[in-house]
C-alpha cells in the first residue's frame, strides 16, 4: 500500500499507559505492552471491576480502575478500545483531566466521525491521533487476549491535525514494537477503504448466513463456513460500526449491488464465457491480495 510510512526506527518506552476497554483488542494491546516492555505501567480502565481484577490476575494489566478521570490525570498515553460508538464520548470525558503532553488515541474501525468529535473537545496541549489495528477475531473479551495479536498486521494511524509529527512518530513506533506494520491515511480514506475491505464483507457474510434455509444445512459445508466466518462477530459491536461509517458503507453497497447485477445479467443470458471471466477476475484478485498479505507476514518474521 503506497501510504505505508516508516515514521520511526525504534520504539521508546512510555510511562503510564491506560487502556480503556480491556477486551480482545485492549487486552491484547495491554499484554503486548507488558511483554515487550513498552510501558512502565499499564492501567486497565473499565466499568466492570471484577473483570478488571481478573485481567490483573491473568497478567494483562498492572493495575485497574473504573475511574477514567483518575487514570487520565496520571497517564502519558490513553488508548480507547471501547466500541466505536463510545470512543468520542470517552475521550471527551478524559481529555479535561489530562496533563499537557498527554496523547489520546483509539482502536476504532471508523475514524472520520471520531476525529471530528474529538477536535471540538481537545484541550490545549493535549494531542489526539486516530488508530485502527487491523486485527481481531470471532471471540471477544479479555479471555481471548493475545500479546501477539498484532504481529504482522497493519495498524492505520489517521492524522486529524491534532498531533505533532514527533508524537505521530512515537505512536507509530509503539505499534511497530507490538509487531504491526504502520500505515498513515487520512480519516476519510481510512473509512472508505475499511468499508470496502471490512465493513461490506461483514454485511455480505451476515446476509449469506442469515438467508441459509434449514433444509440446506446438510449441503452447506466448509466453503459456507469459511465464507461466513466473520458473521459470528458481535451484532451490537457491528451495528455501531456500520452506523458510524454509514455513508461509506452505503456507497460501497451500491457498488457491490452493481457487481451482483452484472453477475445476474450474464447468468440470465446463459453467458458461460462472461461468468467464467468474472470467476477468473475474482480468483486473480484474491491471489494478488494473498501474495501481498503473505509477503507482509514473512517480511515481519524476517525482521524479528
Amino acid at each position: 500500500m503506497s501510504h505505508t510510512q516508516s515514521l520511526v526506527p525504534e520504539p521508546t518506552p512510555w510511562g503510564v499507559v491506560s487502556v480503556v476497554g480491556v477486551g480482545l483488542i485492549g487486552g491484547s494491546l495491554a499484554a503486548g505492552l507488558r511483554r515487550r516492555g513498552l510501558a512502565r505501567e499499564v492501567v486497565g480502565v473499565g466499568r466492570d471491576a471484577s473483570r478488571l481484577e481478573a485481567a490483573v490476575e491473568r497478567g494483562l494489566i498492572d493495575t485497574a480502575t473504573s475511574d477514567l478521570a483518575a487514570a487520565a490525570t496520571r497517564s502519558d498515553l490513553l488508548v480507547f478500545c471501547t466500541p466505536v460508538d463510545r470512543i468520542a464520548a470517552g475521550i471527551a470525558a478524559a481529555a479535561p483531566h489530562c496533563r499537557p503532553g498527554t496523547l489520546l488515541t483509539d482502536a476504532g474501525s471508523v475514524k472520520h466521525s471520531i476525529c471530528r468529535a474529538v477536535a471540538e473537545v481537545l484541550p490545549r496541549g493535549v494531542e489526539f491521533l486516530g488508530g485502527h489495528p487491523m486485527a481481531g477475531g470471532e471471540s471477544q473479551g479479555y479471555l481471548a487476549a493475545d500479546p501477539d495479536l498484532f504481529v504482522g498486521r497493519r495498524c492505520v494511524l489517521t492524522d486529524c491535525g491534532l498531533a505533532s509529527q514527533p508524537t505521530q512518530a512515537r505512536l507509530a513506533a509503539l505499534w511497530r514494537g507490538l509487531g504491526a506494520r504502520v500505515v498513515l491515511l487520512s480519516p476519510q480514506e481510512h473509512d472508505r477503504l475499511a468499508a470496502i475491505g471490512s465493513h461490506v464483507p461483514h454485511v455480505v457474510a451476515a446476509i449469506l448466513a442469515g438467508t441459509l434455509p434449514q433444509e440446506a444445512f446438510p449441503l452447506a459445508a466448509s466453503g459456507f463456513r469459511d465464507t461466513t466466518r466473520i458473521a459470528a462477530g458481535d451484532p451490537g459491536l457491528w451495528t455501531a460500526i456500520l452506523q458510524a461509517n454509514r455513508e461509506q458503507v452505503l456507497g460501497e453497497l451500491d457498488r457491490f449491488a452493481d457487481s451482483l447485477r452484472e453477475w445476474r445479467g450474464r447468468l440470465a443470458v446463459d453467458d458461460a464465457d462472461g461468468v467464467g471471466q468474472l470467476l477468473a477476475r475474482g480468483q486473480a484478485r484474491r491471489a494478488e491480495w494473498l501474495r501481498e498479505f503473505a509477503a507482509t507476514t514473512e517480511e515481519h518474521q524476517e525482521q524479528e
